[in-house]
């Protein structure tokens, strides 16, 4: 667990540890629409998605809760698997650039949000590295949309490099860039 304080005297502090996500599936949604601007049908979409990856194999979740309990921030993730949707999108953008052995032998942050009233102190950043901490892979890979964002700063600013761009995933309306860095994450800023 980290603990981290509020940025203000009108912020509670927050503590970053291991969630039930499917048991707060709703609250994590609310955070994602918020954070990420999804319609109600995307939410829906989205709803059965995080229930499927939830059941693979060494899924992990944390969440970033408030004094009162209310989830503020979540990530998940789990190993890369090659025959997993997002892989078999990314693959081929990973080989043109000679970047695809990052496919192997990696953690994926699969989603990492945080509500937009708590960006900005931290939690991004303790969610992501406490998760990748707790992993047995060497190195970590994301996809986060392609354009210079508060989001690629935290990740470059952890080790993260652009290992493709302008990856396009189906009906998503904007590219992403795949990103990878060596584990443990970078500390400091």
């Amino acid at each position: 667990m980290a603990a981290l304080s509020g940025g203000g005297p009108h912020t509670p502090s927050v503590v970053v540890g291991p969630v039930n996500l499917a048991a707060r599936i709703d609250e994590a949604l609310a955070v994602q629409a918020l954070a990420f601007g999804l319609s109600d049908d995307e939410i829906e979409v989205r709803r059965h998605i995080v229930y499927r990856h939830l059941l693979q194999p060494a899924a992990c979740a944390l969440g970033a809760l408030t004094e009162s309990g209310r989830l503020v921030g979540f990530v998940y993730g789990m190993p890369n698997n090659r025959v997993h949707w997002w892989s078999t999108v990314v693959e081929p953008y990973l080989r043109q650039n000679g970047t695809e052995g990052w496919l192997d032998d990696s953690f994926v942050i699969t989603e990492l949000h945080v509500h937009p009233g708590y960006q900005g102190q931290g939690i991004g950043r303790a969610l992501i590295t406490s998760i990748t901490d707790g992993v047995d892979q060497p190195r970590s890979i994301l996809s986060a949309i392609d354009t210079e964002s508060p989001a690629r700063g935290l990740y470059r600013s952890l080790g993260y490099q652009d290992l493709a761009r302008q990856v396009i995933f189906p009906s998503a309306p904007s590219p992403y860039a795949v990103m990878g860095a060596p584990l443990p994450l970078l500390r400091g800023n």
